[in-house]
């Protein structure tokens, strides 16, 4: 299968499906240990995979390819290891979301990505550990940064006056308000209990006409939380995410999705379309906002890199 329709894509965002198990391949059995970073070895196969897949998605020469391949490696470790130190954790939902979304980017499904990826030498499990880490590091970034990050209003303003691009005039966008229901079941809760969420949930869904009635109803349930969203453009949001929320009538709530506490359930609590100005003032914003979070992030990385015990083998 040719790569060609979807490497540009992998540049931005490599998405994956999940390891198939355990076992060590051949390779991975036989690679040495070529770097330690404050502890945590970096083996010949990991780099060998990062080269690869380096090499296929920028065609850097192989020499070039290696050695990009080794800073990434130390920095992915470092972020790995401040995200635990901070106790920041990755879901598997996520890493789903972003494969689902990379996929439906690229108009491959998820299996034909990873037969892809396996056909050109690239382990899907060495992407894995490089999406994760990313969604980790991002949010060890806004935890640390989130009160920090400021963007004052007359950037906005000299940065949408400085546009050149005029042909979205008269373009709408969804946003969405939102609401996040999580019913708490413990991995190893009985059958009989998880039955019991079952039927509550069930029995949520069928009451919940409002968010304001539907939320407290929730809020009165044993091991349910209620947390707010809040407001999101459909451009922010998964498709299959939004697909999900414009089967839905405004007030009431998704199906049950299974989460790491349990199951969580979205509450559709408005939904508006926005004209072009306001969705360009988001869009504006939300690069601004960016480019700062990235300057704060280079710095954090580098903070981390200046006090990092790093051993070169």
């Amino acid at each position: 299968m040719k790569l060609t329709r979807f490497c540009a894509s992998l540049v931005v965002a490599a998405g994956l499906l999940a390891p198939a198990g355990p076992l060590l391949t051949t390779a991975e059995a036989a690679s040495k240990i070529v770097v330690v970073v404050n502890g945590r070895p970096i083996t010949s196969y990991e780099l060998q995979q990062r080269s690869k897949l380096i090499t296929l998605t920028t065609r850097a020469p192989s020499k070039v390819a290696k050695r990009k391949a080794k800073e990434e490696l130390i920095d992915e470790a470092l972020k790995q290891a401040e995200a635990k130190r901070v106790g920041v954790e990755v879901t598997d939902k996520q890493v789903d979301d972003a494969f689902a979304s990379i996929s439906q980017r690229v108009k491959l499904s998820p299996t034909q990505f990873k037969q892809a990826l396996n056909q050109s030498g690239v382990n899907p499990r060495s992407l894995l550990k490089r999406l994760r880490a990313e969604i980790a590091w991002s949010d060890v970034v806004m935890q640390r940064f989130r009160a920090t990050v400021r963007i004052n209003e007359s950037d906005v303003i000299a940065a949408m006056q400085g546009k050149e691009n005029k042909d979205e005039s008269g373009a709408t966008s969804v946003e969405y308000d939102l609401q996040r229901i999580i019913f708490v079941v413990p991995k190893n809760s009985s059958k009989s209990f998880k039955n019991k969420r079952n039927s509550e949930m069930k029995k949520l869904r069928a009451r919940f006409t409002s968010c304001e009635e539907g939320t407290r109803i929730a809020s009165g349930l044993n091991e349910v939380t209620v947390r707010p969203i809040g407001k999101r453009l459909e451009t922010d949001l998964p498709a299959a995410f939004v697909k999900r929320l414009n089967a839905i009538s405004i007030g009431r709530v998704t199906a049950p999705t299974p989460v790491d506490s349990g199951f969580e359930m979205i509450a559709l609590c408005g939904r508006e379309t926005i004209n072009s100005d306001a969705t360009a003032r988001s869009t504006v914003e939300g690069e601004l906002r960016n480019k700062k979070g990235q300057q704060l992030s280079r710095r954090y990385l580098r903070d981390l890199r200046s006090n990092a015990v790093i051993e070169q083998r």
